[in-house]
């Protein structure tokens, strides 16, 4: 599984972590951070790394010193063969289930040639499925108009998370993820809003209305006010969409908080959106009116 990421440590941490509970063996390879950063990110999130494995880039380093003064082959074809039978040679020992390699671009780098890159993740898979491990692989983004711009990730993983940032002229930041591939299964297509919190990520699938259908009894709704309802027949049909249409002033607001208000005072559920007017503005002018909007609030109906 590839994920190109804005937040590269929480998924992969919290993959291993739940590995971890679940008493399965886990390897952390890193060849871009060191131990000491991943275990601030840790501590800020209050998890303890004592039981992953971790092999970072200082290890590999040491091996590779020797090799770059010598030989007639290109150095960075000795220093990735190297860096892959050390790699290989750890994993073959661990056994993780659950593995994570952070990350694809150092991989890049260290190739320098598309062919020469492709051949070594092939190299890996073919030895993490021997070990029936479920790797998480990392990945920079590499073109902030692509999603997913590097074709050999794509062809070559059973599935790609694309994970982004958005940072909008007004408000806060958004983040979102995509799942743009996964083989043989049914997933939910579209993007998926998220958040960072302490104790990891939080996510929010994509609703799609069809999958929510509530059986309810056809009847009218009423406002509470007699006579606005018999100008409607009886009230609005429960079900149906009303626009409220008038000027600036005219009690469009006033006439929806009266529905809001009605329908609380009868146990049931109303949900309010106030783009024009903070809520403080909306409840003073609520309770000037003498609707119990803020009985309705506490209570949840509102």
């Amino acid at each position: 599984m590839s994920v190109d990421c804005e937040n590269p440590y929480l998924v992969p941490l919290q993959f291993l972590l739940e590995g971890v509970r679940r008493g399965e063996k886990v390897l952390y390879i890193t060849l871009s951070e060191t131990k000491q950063e991943l275990l601030k990110v840790a501590h800020s999130h209050g998890w303890l790394l004592d039981a992953i494995p971790l092999l970072e880039l200082s290890a590999i380093e040491t091996l590779l010193r020797p090799e770059a003064q010598t030989t007639v082959f290109h150095p960075c074809e000795i220093e990735l063969n190297k860096v892959t039978a050390l790699l290989l040679d750890e994993v073959r020992t661990a056994q993780p289930a659950r593995l994570v390699f952070d990350s694809l671009s150092e991989f890049r780098l260290m190739a320098e040639t598309p062919l020469r890159y492709r051949r070594q993740p092939l190299t890996l898979k073919q030895e993490f499925a021997k070990c029936k491990s479920t790797v998480l692989l990392l990945d920079d983004k590499m073109d902030s108009g692509n999603s997913c711009s590097d074709p050999h990730v794509l062809s070559l993983t059973h599935g790609v998370i694309d994970m982004e940032q958005l940072s909008p002229d007004y408000g806060a930041s958004r983040r979102r993820l995509r799942v743009i591939k996964l083989r043989a299964v049914k997933f939910r297509e579209g993007y998926h809003d998220y958040l960072i919190h302490t104790g990891g990520l939080e996510i929010f699938p994509r609703r799609v209305a069809a999958d929510h259908r509530v059986p309810f009894q056809q009847e009218p709704v009423s406002s509470g006010i007699p006579e606005l309802d018999a100008l409607f027949g009886g009230g609005l049909d429960r079900g149906t969409t009303t626009l409220i249409l008038g000027p600036a002033g005219n009690g469009k607001s006033t006439l929806a908080l009266q529905y809001a208000a009605t329908m609380a005072s009868r146990g049931e559920r109303s949900m309010v959106f106030t783009f024009d007017e903070t809520r403080h503005v909306m409840l003073a002018r609520a309770n000037g009116l003498g609707l119990e909007l803020e009985k309705g609030i506490e209570s949840g109906a509102i």
